[in-house]
């Protein structure tokens, strides 16, 4: 079977992580020595889609590792709404895969226009997001044409962790860094075809996470619609026992991501309720905890666990796209570039 080049390029995400941490070593020491030498009053991250799921997962590395509370912007503030946001002492930073949409690149010129520091995590180093920010920091994907982005998300959790890591100087965090790209491949090479097999004819499915591992569970449920055409939300294990409960019935589909960390047991907890009430629960979780599934790679730090998470989880669901008939590489209604104002 020819491969997709979604397959292709999610494949290529170690060699991405390990560019990036090679070219960018001494630009990340950079900016965490002047992070901890004049540390932001707040942070604010601009993004959309996959993109933000990744700004989601540093923002919770840096308010669980460095006690600072970062905020997601909601684009029209800016570019509908002409809010005049006060920005001394913020650091607003930007993530993108393209660096084209005109809803990242005018907040964030205009966030530096009133005083902001700006830093722009995007593949193209050209593209005007980049050329809109003060500062870049290139995720080294390389060219990505399918339209669902893979090894580009990758990176910019490794990007986002990296910059983190230099912020904080913790040697351990850093040391599992290094690692990432050996992890990646051996959580490629994860088997998780079982999901294949009990999502083939899935209509609607809810991905549960916490923690580190929300961004990641709110990432799958955006490939599971893009290139499968399942209606997925993706839920906090918190929150999804609120109103999305009303909904599971016997047979509901769930994938529950449960790596290493605080919020495991109570994952494994909501799992073995959710089984109680019918549900087809779909439990990931490192090898030989009790109803696992789908096995989870236990990396160097657990905080780094939620990356080869969704190295797994891609492999899985371009796998799922086929079993459904459909082409992975051409998603109903999508384009690569979305320009949103």
């Amino acid at each position: 079977m020819t491969r997709s080049r979604m397959f292709e390029e999610a494949a290529a995400a170690p060699q991405v992580a390990a560019r990036l941490l090679a070219a960018e070593a001494q630009a990340l020491a950079r900016l965490g020595a002047e992070l901890q030498q004049q540390p932001p009053q707040a942070l604010l991250t601009v993004a959309r889609g996959s993109s933000d799921h990744a700004a989601h997962y540093m923002a919770y590395l840096v308010m669980a590792r460095l006690g600072r509370l970062v905020t997601s912007l909601p684009m029209s503030l800016v570019t509908l709404y002409r809010s005049r946001l006060q920005c001394q002492g913020l650091l607003a930073l930007a993530f993108s895969q393209s660096g084209q949409s005109p809803d990242l690149v005018a907040p964030l010129r205009d966030l530096g226009a009133r005083g902001a520091r700006t830093l722009a995590l995007v593949n193209d180093a050209a593209s005007p997001l980049a050329q809109a920010a003060q500062g870049v920091l290139p995720l080294h994907a390389g060219a990505e044409t399918s339209v669902a982005a893979t090894k580009s998300f990758i990176a910019q959790l490794v990007a986002g962790a990296a910059l983190v890591g230099a912020w904080e100087a913790d040697r351990a965090f850093q040391d599992g860094l290094q690692a990432l790209p050996q992890a990646l491949e051996a959580a490629w090479a994860l088997d998780w075809s079982a999901a294949v097999e009990a999502l083939r004819g899935a209509e609607r499915l809810y991905v549960i996470g916490r923690g580190t591992g929300l961004a990641v569970a709110m990432e799958a449920a955006l490939k599971f619609k893009e290139v499968c055409g399942i209606h997925a939300e993706g839920y906090s294990g918190a929150e999804v026992q609120h109103g999305p409960m009303a909904l599971v019935e016997d047979g509901f589909p769930m994938l529950v991501l449960a790596p290493r960390g605080p919020a495991q047991p109570g994952l494994l907890q909501l799992a073995t309720q959710m089984r109680a009430r019918g549900a087809k629960v779909l439990l990931a979780a490192p090898p030989g905890t009790p109803g696992a599934a789908l096995p989870l790679l236990a990396t160097a730090h657990e905080d780094l666990d939620p990356i080869t998470i969704a190295q797994s989880f891609y492999r899985m669901v371009e796998a799922l796209a086929h079993a459904r008939g459909l082409d992975p590489d051409r998603p109903r209604h999508l384009a690569k570039v979305t320009r949103t104002e």
